[in-house]
Parts: structure tokens; C-alpha cells; sequence
């Protein structure tokens, strides 16, 4: 049976330098004196197949973002927060050098980089016309310029760069769908005529398969179909994919109105567009802008069409989700009663990620969701970890394993964080422990009216670490798909995200606190949207908690709960109880019944 995980060790930091040598050889050969190279793809997913890996080619970092500027004397890996500790365990601190962003702009870099100026080469494809022209409005002046190039030089220097996936795709059942393809094109359609737009590229690939039905198996975790599409105000598609992942029966399913072409008729294509066509800045690549520009169409900037409806799930694809979650609670259930009744210094980390792979796989996962983040003592420490068999950390009597996991199901995505206490708990982690389950409750009893983001609800995740002079460095939620990408825009809950947030919204809810060398905290629900009770007056929304798993009583210092806090924790354990237990062996009943008893107030 194939793995779903492997644990193979990031590549040594010696085989980078030649490849940066070389690299600066052929931006030489083409009179540039950086290039930037971005963690991106041509869709600007998360996740990148193989062949789209340049940034860890190139430097050895694997984390899901981030970016590289090279210049003939320096190479800086820029990283937010979440990546502060890996990167420095990947990449030769002796011609990498770790860039702490946002906080250092690539501008601002670039500027003490190259006080003379030159010509900085970009890949058109990899980069958003967002990006781009944010970039050069922050250079203005320095005398730099950003250069678009015909083919990235990444590739002429990559001998035995992969090959482009060519995954099978395959309908998504109507059950969990809830809507036709049909119907959603005419829908989406229907609001391109009413903007006075002719047509659409969507370069999505996730807007592209929910607007379809169809899912695909071409980048690990994430059930999407590499393509881009050309929506017409006609209800018309051009789907721009290799032909050999559809066969007859998909075909039919996508019916006339929807034409199959490759992926190299697509520059033709643009060019043949009458306009208005819309384009979305902050998602469709700098390439599709300058195509259409050169053959002086219009463009209308505006979202992805598919991107909010998408965001709002229908009732299938939400009963769909409550489905996947109860499917996969029954797992996570049965792997923290295995894990009560194992002792300390027998499990190490991958050890531990095959057998949730395993319960997970008798529940029928398709795929998990992301790479399993199970960190032990300072691995949890790292926010996006990922356990290869360099780093794989026997689990130790004190340690705390912090488990952030997920799966794929038909019928939904899941995404979940536990964090439990191996032996007796460590004192100097109840304090934080107790500030992030504080903080996780607050998000999930949250009433808001209409019109409220997940920017102003941010703080209400963080306020107990707040007291506590504690922060996190990564967003409080992000917005999870159906049966999709778990990781959905346009809806998070940071300090960053402005859209309003509407009923049938899926978000996390994963509060955190990292202490480096020692221990990390989180704790993950997910949440849906839904209309809330109001006594009087303004319409309201709530969250209702999708995730069935115990939270770990054992760091939490229970005198600190108010009554409603412990009262809530009460409730969603006996949700939890009542949900599972039927679906449960007897021994993991009688876990399950313990995990879930009511909190004693100290």
C-alpha cells in the first residue's frame, strides 16, 4: 500500500552552491544581475508539483512559501514567521542568507543589495500582476528594473527537472456537489453579462474544478486539475489541460459547452479574445496581462469569478464536510487512545504518522489534506514541520507532541491540531496551553453582524496570550475548501483579511504558541458560518464547530476558565461523545468517555 507521507531528508546544503553558480552564469550570459524565484507555480497554489519545486531546487527550503532574490553576490530566502526556524535547518547559511519578511520588504533588500541598479529577471508566469506592479512602485527611482523573461533561467540550469503531471481527473459526485456545472457556469456567466464583461480567465485551478465538479490527482493533497479555463458570457468554457486526464465519461459529464484544449493553444487564445475580459490582479499571472495587453484588449480587473461562491458552501457540500469530519474524528479518536496507551520512548514521529495514516485510510481517505505536523518537544516548536528521517524525534517522557493533520475525503476536506502531553505535563506550558484554548473558545462563541472580517476577530483568538505578554507569528484561520484546496481563499481570520464574511463560510480556528527549542502549542477546529439567533434587531452570524474530537484536559488550568469557557468545552464534549461512540470499539468507548468528561473547576 502506497504511503500518502514520505520521509525522505531534504536534499544537503552541498549541492546548492553549484546550482546558485550556475544560475548567476546565466543571468550573466543574459545581462541581469538578479532573478527572483518564487515558491509559485503559473496558479499560484500552495502545494507545486515537482517540476514547479525551483525555490527548493534551487536552495534547499521546503516550506509552502516564501520566495528567493539572487543577485551576482548575495541570495536571500525571504520567510514569514512560520519558517523562521526551518529555514535555518535547510538552506548553507555560507551562500543562503534567511530574509525575515514582511517585515524586510524585497524592495527595500534590493535597494541595499544594488545601489547602482540593474536589471532583476522575473518569470511572467510565476508572478501576479499584483506582485508585480507593487514591486516596481517600491522601486521606483533605485534605477532598478524588473525584467520579464521569455523562458526562466531555473530550467535551462535544471538537467533532470520532472516532468509536468498528468493526473487522472474525475467528477465529483453530484451528491456532494449540490450544484450542476452547468448551472454554475450559466450562474457565473450571467454575472459577466451584467458587468459587461465578454469573458473571464481563471487561472485557478481550484475555482476551475469546483465550477466543473471535476477533481484531479496532479499535485499531492490537493484533489485539484492543473488548467486554466476561459469563461464566456455565454456560458461557453475552454478548459486549457492536457487532453489525456479526461476520459469519455468525464467528458460527457462536462458536456458541449465545455471545450478541451492544451495547454500551449492558450497564448493563441488570449490574443484571439474580444474584451471586456476579466482578470483577476492578485491571482492570474503577469503573463496573461501583457498577452492581452499586446494584442490591446480591454481588461476589467476584478476577482476570480468563482472565488466567493466557491467560499460559500451550499448544503450538500456542507453535510458533505459534517460527513469527512465525523469520518475523521472517528480516526483521531482512536489514534489518541493508541497514543494514551503507549509508553513514553517506544513511538518516534514517523511512527506515530502511520498509524493515524492507517485509522485514517479505514475511514476512506483518498489522500490526506496536508503533510502530517506531528512535532515532538522543540520540533513543535516549528510551525510548518514536517518529520523526515533526519529529524524524526523519538517521543520522550515531558515532551509535548503537537499533532496538525488532515484528509481528503469524497465528501469534504478535514484539518485538525491536538497538542497532548507525553507522561506527566509540563508545568511551564499550562499557562500558554490554557491562554490558546481560551483564545480558540472566544473564536468559536463569536457573534458578529453582517459585514465583520476575519480581520476584526483576530483579536479575540489572541487575547488571553496577549495577557500573558505571548503572541503567535501565523494567522488565526484560514478558509478550507469542500472536498478541495484546505487551504481556501478569499476568507482568513488575520489582521490582513478584509472580506466580509457570509454564511456557509468554512474557516480554521488554530490559536498557537511556540516556545523554540522547547515545545509548541495549537488547538484546530473547523468552524462553518451560519445565521445566529438575535433577541432583537441587526441579523447576526455564528459559528457552528464541524471538527468531533476531544481537546487534551491535561495542560489546561482549569481554575482560569470562566464558567462560560468551561461550559462550552463541556458542551462540545459531549458532542463529541454523543457523535463517536456508537462508531467505536469498546476500549476506545471508554477513552472517548473519559477524554470527554466534564471539566471539575479547581
Amino acid at each position: 500500500m502506497t504511503p500518502f507521507q514520505t520521509f525522505d531528508d531534504p536534499e544537503g546544503g552541498g549541492n546548492h552552491a553549484p546550482r546558485l553558480a550556475e544560475l548567476r552564469t546565466a543571468l550573466r550570459d543574459q545581462d541581469l544581475v538578479g532573478f527572483i524565484v518564487p515558491r509559485a507555480d503559473a496558479h499560484q497554489g500552495e502545494y507545486v508539483a515537482d517540476a514547479d519545486a525551483r525555490l527548493e531546487w534551487l536552495t534547499g527550503f521546503t516550506g509552502s512559501a516564501g520566495f528567493a532574490i539572487v543577485t551576482m553576490d548575495r541570495a536571500g530566502v525571504f520567510i514569514d514567521g512560520r519558517y523562521r526556524v526551518q529555514v535555518r535547518s535547510q538552506i548553507d547559511p555560507a551562500h543562503f542568507t534567511p530574509v525575515p519578511w514582511p517585515e524586510t520588504r524585497p524592495s527595500d533588500w534590493l535597494r541595499e543589495a544594488l545601489p547602482k541598479g540593474g536589471r532583476i529577471g522575473f518569470d511572467p508566469w510565476l508572478h501576479t500582476r499584483k506582485e508585480i506592479e507593487g514591486m516596481e512602485q517600491a522601486l521606483e527611482g533605485s534605477n532598478i528594473g524588473l525584467i520579464a523573461l521569455d523562458q526562466n533561467p531555473v530550467d535551462t540550469i535544471w538537467p533532470d527537472r520532472p516532468a509536468t503531471p498528468v493526473g487522472q481527473a474525475r467528477i465529483h459526485p453530484a451528491e456532494w456537489a449540490g450544484e450542476g456545472g452547468d448551472e454554475k457556469r450559466a450562474r457565473l456567466a450571467a454575472q459577466l453579462k451584467s458587468a459587461g464583461q465578454a469573458a473571464a480567465f481563471m487561472s485557478l485551478p481550484d475555482s476551475i474544478s469546483w465550477l466543473l465538479n471535476i477533481r484531479g490527482t496532479d499535485v499531492p493533497k490537493n484533489p485539484i486539475v492543473q488548467s486554466f479555463a476561459v469563461l464566456s458570457d455565454s456560458g461557453h468554457l475552454a478548459l486549457f489541460a492536457d487532453p489525456a486526464k479526461f476520459d469519455d465519461q468525464l467528458r460527457a459529464h462536462l458536456g458541449n459547452q465545455v471545450t478541451i484544449l492544451p495547454h500551449d493553444a492558450l497564448s493563441a487564445a488570449l490574443t484571439d479574445l474580444e474584451g471586456p475580459v476579466r482578470l483577476d490582479p492578485a491571482s492570474a499571472p503577469e503573463a496573461a496581462f501583457r498577452i492581452l495587453e499586446n494584442a490591446q484588449t480591454d481588461i476589467a480587473r476584478a476577482p476570480d469569478p468563482a472565488i466567493l461562491p466557491k467560499a460559500i458552501k451550499n448544503g450538500p457540500e456542507l453535510a458533505g464536510m459534517r460527513k469527512a469530519h465525523h469520518q475523521d474524528g472517528i480516526a483521531m479518536v482512536r489514534l489518541l487512545s493508541w497514543l494514551d496507551r503507549q509508553q513514553p520512548d517506544t513511538l518516534t514521529e514517523i511512527g506515530v504518522v502511520r498509524q493515524l495514516e492507517d485509522f485514517r485510510r479505514e475511514q476512506g481517505i483518498l489522500d490526506i489534506s496536508f503533510d502530517t505536523i506531528m512535532g515532538a518537544g522543540p520540533n513543535g516548536a516549528i510551525v510548518h514541520y514536517r518529520v523526515s528521517q533526519a529529524t524524526n524525534r523519538t517521543i520522550s517522557a515531558g515532551d509535548l507532541l503537537l499533532i496538525d493533520s488532515g484528509g481528503q475525503y469524497e465528501c469534504g476536506t478535514t484539518d485538525i491540531t491536538r497538542t497532548v502531553p507525553i507522561g506527566d505535563p509540563a508545568q511551564e506550558a499550562i499557562g500558554p496551553y490554557t491562554g490558546v484554548l481560551r483564545g480558540m473558545i472566544a473564536l468559536s462563541r463569536a457573534r458578529f453582524p453582517q459585514g465583520v472580517t476575519g480581520g476584526h476577530l483576530d483579536a479575540l483568538a489572541r487575547q488571553h496570550l496577549w495577557a500573558q505578554g505571548l503572541d503567535f507569528d501565523h494567522g488565526t484561520g484560514h478558509g478550507v475548501g469542500a472536498a478541495l484546496c484546505v487551504h481556501e481563499g478569499p476568507i482568513r481570520v488575520s489582521r490582513a483579511n478584509d472580506v466580509a464574511l457570509q454564511a456557509g463560510m468554512i474557516l480554521s480556528n488554530e490559536p498557537g504558541y511556540y516556545r523554540e527549542g522547547a515545545f509548541g502549542i495549537r488547538i484546530e477546529n473547523l468552524i462553518a458560518i451560519e445565521e445566529a439567533q438575535a433577541e432583537a434587531g441587526r441579523q447576526m452570524l455564528g459559528f457552528q464547530t464541524l471538527t468531533l474530537c476531544p481537546i487534551d484536559r491535561r495542560l489546561i488550568d482549569i481554575a482560569a476558565l470562566s464558567p462560560d469557557e468551561r461550559d462550552w468545552l463541556d458542551a462540545y464534549h459531549a458532542q463529541v461523545r454523543d457523535a463517536l461512540s456508537d462508531d467505536l470499539d469498546d476500549r476506545d468507548r471508554a477513552w472517548l468517555a473519559k477524554a470527554t468528561e466534564p471539566l471539575i473547576a479547581s
